[in-house]
């Protein structure tokens, strides 16, 4: 039988992380740093509104858009907290998690051959996104020595006629690095510049730790050439409801909305319904989540620098992203090592671009009791395979 496989499918590899977490699933014993997700369950006032819903028999379709009431909330939710205004009707979009939110981003704007730069370590799903939608990822690689923080310098140096648009992601997933004001307001200035679309993926946006989260679209004149992506899966720890937005633009986002109306239809009801209670009155628990990932972060970064594991202070999402150049092992190696012969799960850096060579991403979202008893395993093994 011919190949019918399509090439652009074909030339994207299975996830660097689901490798890892299909080997867990055997094993007994295991503690995980590798799952991005939160370990606390939706608070419950959150999970009964969804219950109510459902009682309530409201088992059916949406609006496409979304419920409007929710959108309201959430319109009211982004000026509060960076003085944005959305139209509610017409200027957002309420998606499946922010997962399909990049992905009609990416197919409402990317034209068959057109360039999006991603600055790399990044999310797993940038780039085979950006090839999905036809597209052609162009990297620009973040260093531990800038904090992991692109700069519009690197970024220019790798625009050319053909490149269409600039996806980004911070508070960042791998690193934990959080984007100054002024070095977003320099690639805010090089988008307008160049004329770009900034794809600005947030979803970790009230995961900070005594630092400013910077929303790209409240800069100077970004409003009108972003695309906001977030959602409710890390706030409000409710991943496996599946709800996300988009935010843009009225002429941005009926491209959109015109791709989730024929790829989605609309996010699930019980799950808007508890989105609007977590808007309405998920503050305190968003807190209290974000108080005890602060402890972690602390006691991770410490451990993982006593260890011999040097580990940048990541400012944001609950990720830390320690080297591993003191071992004499690969990213690879030494997380399939480390799983086999200590049953500590974490993830190569090399799952998140080339350029996480020599580092390995340990997720933060587990208690601190399992935490330390990681910390004091990994330092047997990094001790076993020092230089």
């Amino acid at each position: 039988m011919r190949e019918v496989l399509a090439a652009r499918v074909r030339s994207v590899p299975p996830s660097g992380i689901r490798k890892f977490f299909d080997v867990i699933a055997t094993m007994d014993d295991v503690i995980s740093l590798g799952v991005g997700e939160p370990d606390f369950v939706t608070p419950a006032h959150i999970t009964q509104a969804g219950i109510r819903s459902l009682e309530r028999g409201e088992t059916g379709y949406t609006s496409n858009a979304g419920v409007l009431e929710l959108r309201k909330e959430l319109s009211k939710h982004l000026a509060r907290l960076y003085g944005l205004e959305y139209d509610p009707a017409e200027e957002l979009l309420i998606t499946v998690g922010v997962s399909e939110a990049l992905a009609l981003a990416l197919l409402a704007v990317v034209e068959p051959g057109e360039e999006v730069i991603v600055p790399e370590p990044c999310f797993v799903s940038y780039k085979p996104g950006v090839i999905f939608a036809g597209g052609i990822p162009v990297t620009v690689e973040a260093t531990v020595e800038n904090g992991f923080q692109i700069t519009a310098e690197d970024i220019e140096k790798k625009i050319t006629p053909k490149t269409k648009a600039l996806l980004i992601g911070y508070p960042n997933n791998p690193t934990g690095a959080v984007m100054s004001r002024e070095k977003l307001s320099e690639i805010a200035a090089l988008a307008e510049k160049h004329d770009l679309v900034v794809l600005s993926d947030e979803i970790y946006d009230r995961l900070v730790y005594g630092v400013e989260h910077v929303c790209f679209s409240s800069l100077p004149n970004m409003r009108e050439r972003t695309i906001l992506l977030s959602g409710f899966s890390k706030t409000y720890a409710m991943t496996g409801w599946r709800l996300g937005y988009a935010a843009a633009p009225e002429n941005l986002l009926a491209g959109l909305r015109k791709a989730h109306q024929y790829i989605i239809m609309c996010a699930p009801t019980m799950a808007q319904v508890a989105g609007i209670e977590a808007l309405q009155h998920g503050e305190d628990a968003v807190q209290e989540m974000l108080h005890e990932y602060d402890a972690r972060r602390r006691v991770i970064v410490d451990g993982l620098n006593t260890i011999g594991m040097p580990c940048f202070e990541p400012k944001g999402a609950f990720y830390a992203f320690p080297s591993i150049q003191n071992t004499s092992l690969s990213s690879e190696e030494f997380s399939e090592k480390l799983l086999y012969d200590k049953k500590v799960a974490v993830v190569p850096g090399t799952a998140f671009g080339e350029c996480g060579e020599g580092f390995v991403r340990c997720a933060y979202a587990t208690s601190l009791v399992e935490i330390e008893e990681a910390l004091s395993r990994m330092e047997d093994f990094v001790k076993q395979h020092r230089r």
